[in-house]
């Protein structure tokens, strides 16, 4: 575990990254998390020095070579209408399914059951994934530098609201991108966790573990249908994601 110290230095370093939308060094040997729990102070550290509060997180079942993917998104990053505002000349998002909680999850002793994290949602959306990098070379960062570079998330688009969205088959779902006048991506998409439920429920027993709840409010993100997609800026986008939904957006450049 990094030191206060070390783990403020290395907040610092991203948040200069993210003010600034250039995506820049690694971060410096000197204060590089080796671990999920310093990382995880880092993402806090950067939360509070951008003046911010949690709004929502994005969360997935861990894969071998990622143990731990969440990140606390801010208030500020959470939008609800068109253009959404990008770093740099072109964008990234991801199509997926999120959770609006209409009530608290605070941490407890005992395991939340499934009928009791469905009792929290209050209703489902069809979102984007907003995404960017403090990294200029991010396939030499590590998975727990991505993870404290908040698994680089920039912001969350919520879009239209899913009726009744968890009878609906959500394990496969095809995804269709336009704009420009051409075909972005026309493909059937797997949810990362197998289902958005099951990413719901890992990060609730996860944050559980360490004394940390969700709650009434927040917006629970749970991994893209279609990987992540690069998509022109400045350009009308149509997103559809099966039938659950369409999304119209348009990226622009500048502070988001």
């Amino acid at each position: 575990m990094l030191t206060s110290e070390k783990i403020d230095q290395a907040a610092q370093h991203l948040f200069a990254a993210r003010k600034s939308g250039t995506p820049g060094e690694r971060l410096p040997e000197s204060c590089r998390p080796s671990d999920a729990d310093s990382a995880l102070a880092i993402q806090d550290r950067v939360l509070e020095l951008l003046g911010d509060s949690v709004g929502g997180w994005k969360c997935a079942v861990p894969l071998p070579k990622a143990p731990v993917i969440l990140s606390p998104i801010p208030k500020s990053g959470i939008v609800r209408s068109s253009p959404c505002r990008v770093p740099g000349s072109t964008g990234q998002i991801e199509p997926e399914v999120a959770f609006l909680l209409s009530r608290d999850l605070p941490p407890r002793g005992s395991a939340y059951t499934e009928v009791e994290l469905r009792a929290a949602i209050g209703a489902s959306h069809f979102v984007l994934e907003l995404l960017r990098t403090s990294y200029a070379n991010k396939t030499e960062a590590t998975s727990v530098e991505i993870l404290a570079d908040a698994y680089n998330n920039l912001g969350l688009l919520v879009g239209p609201p899913i009726p009744n969205a968890l009878d609906w088959p959500l394990e496969t779902l095809h995804v269709t991108i336009t704009g420009g006048g051409r075909t972005i991506h026309d493909r059937d998409g797997r949810h990362p966790s197998g289902h958005p439920l099951m990413a719901l429920a890992w990060l609730v027993q996860f944050l559980n573990a360490r004394g940390q709840g969700l709650k009434a409010g927040e917006v629970i993100t749970t991994g893209s249908y279609a990987g992540i997609v690069d998509v022109p800026v400045g350009v009308p986008l149509r997103v559809q994601l099966g039938d659950l939904g369409v999304i119209e957006v348009e990226l622009i450049t500048g502070d988001p």
